[in-house]
C-alpha cells in the first residue's frame, strides 16, 4: 500500500512520511467515497477535508487542487487493481494461463460490482464527455487496462499477432466494463448476473485463444 499512495502523490514535489502516508490513505478514501455518492460537482477539498476531520490547508499541502486529486483517487484505484491482478498471476503462477485470465476477470468483475468504485468510474466517463481533463483521465485508465490483459492474453495461441492480441485486449475491457451499465437495474437478479457473468468469461477466453 504504501507504493500505490506514494505514487498517487507525482504532483507532490516532496517526500511523505509514514504518517503522512496514513493522512493520504483517509484523504483519498474520503474524496472517492464524496466523488462516487454525490458526483465531481459534489466533490470539494473543503469537503474532503471536513470529512477527514482536518484543516482544508492540510488536504492542499497533499493535493494541490480538485482535479489533482481526483486524479490520485483514480491512479490509487487502479494501482490497488494491479495490485490484486500481479498478486493473482504470482499465486498461480504454476496454473495454466487461461487459469489466470479466468481469476483475473472474476477479480475485474468483483471490484466493478463495488458501489463506489462502479460510482466513481460512472462519474468520470459521463464528465469525460464535456471535461478535457476528465476525458484524459479516462484514456488513461482505459489504456492501462488494456496493457494489463494484453500481458495475461498474449502468446496463448502462437497463430494470434500482438496486434490482434492488442485489439482482443480492447474488446476485452469493452465488454467488462460494459456490463457496470447493468449495476443501476435494479430488476436486475443475482442469478441472472451470475449468468451474464460466464457467459462473459466464456467469451474472454474465446478472445484469448481462438485464432
Amino acid at each position: 500500500m504504501p507504493n500505490t499512495l506514494q505514487t498517487s502523490l507525482k504532483n507532490k514535489a516532496s517526500s511523505t512520511t509514514e504518517k503522512g502516508l496514513g493522512r493520504v490513505s483517509e484523504i483519498l478514501d474520503a474524496a472517492r467515497h464524496i466523488l462516487a455518492s454525490e458526483g465531481y460537482a459534489g466533490l470539494s477539498m473543503r469537503k474532503v477535508a471536513s470529512e477527514v476531520g482536518i484543516s482544508l490547508s492540510n488536504v492542499q499541502h497533499y493535493f494541490q487542487s480538485k482535479d489533482v486529486l481526483m486524479e490520485a483517487v483514480l491512479l490509487m484505484t487502479m494501482n490497488q487493481f494491479q495490485e490484486k491482478l500481479d498478486h493473482i498471476t504470482s499465486k498461480m503462477e504454476q496454473q495454466p494461463r487461461i487459469e489466470q485470465l479466468n481469476s483475473a476477470i472474476s477479480m475485474f468483475l468483483e471490484e466493478l460490482s463495488n458501489p463506489v468504485t462502479y460510482g466513481m468510474f460512472f462519474e468520470i466517463w459521463a464528465l469525460a464527455a464535456r471535461n478535457d481533463f476528465a476525458s484524459k483521465l479516462m484514456d488513461k485508465m482505459i489504456a492501462r487496462e488494456r496493457k494489463a490483459i494484453f500481458k495475461l492474453i498474449q502468446g496463448l495461441n502462437p497463430a494470434i499477432s500482438d496486434e490482434e492480441y492488442k485489439l482482443r485486449a480492447t474488446l476485452i475491457v469493452a465488454q467488462v466494463e460494459g456490463l457496470m451499465l447493468f449495476r443501476y437495474h435494479r430488476q436486475t437478479q443475482k442469478a441472472e448476473m451470475l449468468e451474464v457473468h460466464a457467459a462473459l468469461k466464456k467469451s474472454v477466453i474465446g478472445l484469448a485463444s481462438i485464432a
